[in-house]
């Protein structure tokens, strides 16, 4: 048999690995409903709650509990009557019981990355609340496929940079794997390592953007367990 030579595969998490972005969306369509703006379709909504965050994310960051923030400034700037505290209560309750959701491994998850795991080096390099995350990594029961978990406010070239240097990572044999265009492949490919884009159906709409491959080592799966066939 052909063996590949050891490379380093480093996995994103969040609609990579497990299903997450379904339940903010989920939260947001119970906001709208709550909200009922009398004149704004949800769309409208959705680019306001859109600016908000792309505010706030370089403040607090991300995850489920900052995502409520957001929703609650977003109600107190649409919101066509009295607010009450038991209002904004609501409103907070909607992301807080994205933390109850059950933990859904992606299609072809747990056994690709065993395949993998007995061929290669795993990395996971996700962003959010580190709290959150933690809990998300435990309750999938992955973690042991991953020989270092680094959890970062945001993923950009200086992040990738500094997971490089501090896993000792080798930039010809080295790619990162994720559903982002945004935070996983073009920084990845802007600091010279490979990257493998896995689209997502339900990817946050702030992390789409034009794939840059730039002449770089690209390589677009359809689904996760695609990734055998490569690796």
């Amino acid at each position: 048999m052909n063996q590949r030579p050891p490379q380093q595969l480093i996995f994103d998490a969040d609609d990579t690995l497990w299903e997450n972005n379904v339940y903010f969306e989920e939260a947001f369509d119970e906001f709208c409903e709550f909200l009922s703006h009398s004149r704004m379709s949800p769309a409208e909504v959705r680019a306001t709650l859109d600016e908000i965050e792309v505010v706030n994310r370089e403040i607090h960051g991300y995850g489920a509990l900052n995502f409520g923030r957001n929703l609650r400034e977003c109600y107190e700037r649409l919101c066509e009557r009295a607010i009450s505290h038991d209002d904004l209560d609501r409103v907070m309750a909607f992301a807080a019981r994205i933390l109850e959701q059950p933990l859904e491994l992606i299609e072809g998850v747990e056994e690709t990355l065993a395949y993998l795991d007995e061929r290669h080096e795993l990395f996971l390099f996700t962003k959010g609340h580190p709290d959150e995350q933690r809990m998300k990594i435990d309750r999938s029961g992955l973690g042991k496929r991953f020989a270092h978990t680094a959890i970062v406010k945001e993923k950009d070239r200086r992040s990738y940079g500094a997971l490089v240097e501090d896993c000792g990572l080798a930039l010809e044999r080295a790619w990162m794997i994720g559903n982002s265009p945004r935070s996983d492949i073009n920084p990845a490919l802007a600091l010279g390592l490979g990257a493998v884009y896995v689209p997502h159906p339900r990817t946050w709409s702030l992390e789409t953007e034009e794939i840059r491959g730039n002449g770089g080592r690209l390589l677009i799966v359809e689904r996760f367990a695609d990734l055998r066939g490569h690796f």
